[in-house]
């Protein structure tokens, strides 16, 4: 899984818990809805339970649950718990030293991504969890006002 998938999975996850208000889910039933393998979603709730967002309920009916009220939870809280990635790599190679260009990329990049990236933060400590899952219920609500007027209009 790649660094943006498993951001956009563990938001998907946690969103999904924050609409169960309370009542634990088990992977099996949290890979449903994201399309995924329920060993997958285990490891994402085992990084998001080391960084203190989720925890489990054991025994029988038992399963994942938000740690944390969703108001409290921050994107970039999700983004720190399953990505150590930064927003852009620079070259696995030293580039050429010969070439002007290759010389001084380096230097030049190192100011524009470390940017880029407490720009990307920034964003993503702005938004909560509940955020997400008031859009996500809006969204499903403007759906379901659509899918009314085209079945009597």
């Amino acid at each position: 899984m790649n660094t943006s998938s498993r951001f956009a999975f563990a938001v998907h996850v946690l969103a999904l818990l924050s609409l169960q208000e309370g009542v634990p889910l088990s992977s099996e039933i949290i890979a449903g809805s994201v399309n995924t393998n329920p060993a997958l979603i285990r490891r994402l709730l085992s990084m998001l339970a080391e960084a203190g967002l989720t925890t489990s309920q054991l025994g029988a009916g038992g399963g994942a649950l938000l740690a944390r009220e969703p108001e409290d939870i921050t994107l970039f809280d999700v983004y720190r718990a399953v990505d150590e990635a930064q927003l852009f790599a620079l070259h696995r190679e030293q580039p050429n030293p010969d070439c002007m260009v290759g010389r001084q990329i380096q230097g030049v990049l190192v100011g524009i991504v470390g940017d880029a990236q407490q720009a990307m933060e920034a964003s993503l400590a702005a938004r909560t969890l509940a955020d997400v899952t008031a859009d996500v219920v809006r969204a499903e609500r403007a759906q379901e006002r659509k899918r009314r007027r085209g079945e009597t209009g």
